[in-house]
């Protein structure tokens, strides 16, 4: 909803921010219309980090640092 304000302050500013609030304006009417190009995503791939994460085979284990807690 424009007002009388909005138009006074939009005249105010000089020529290249005006057109920058124009241009501005103008994407998000494109993008609200659906018109904006949509970024590809990449499909993913299965299994591309494999190998790079292992699990040691004592990972269950208690640590020795809260043995004193966990007796409880």
């Amino acid at each position: 909803m424009a007002t009388a304000h909005n138009y006074t302050q939009l005249s105010s500013l000089p020529e290249d921010v005006r057109q920058q609030v124009l241009d501005f304006i103008e994407f998000l009417m494109r993008r609200r219309q659906g018109n904006e190009p949509q970024p590809k995503r990449k499909t993913p791939v299965p299994g591309i980090a494999k190998g790079m994460v292992t699990v040691p085979a004592d990972f269950d284990a208690p640590l020795d640092d809260i043995k004193e807690y966990m007796s409880c």
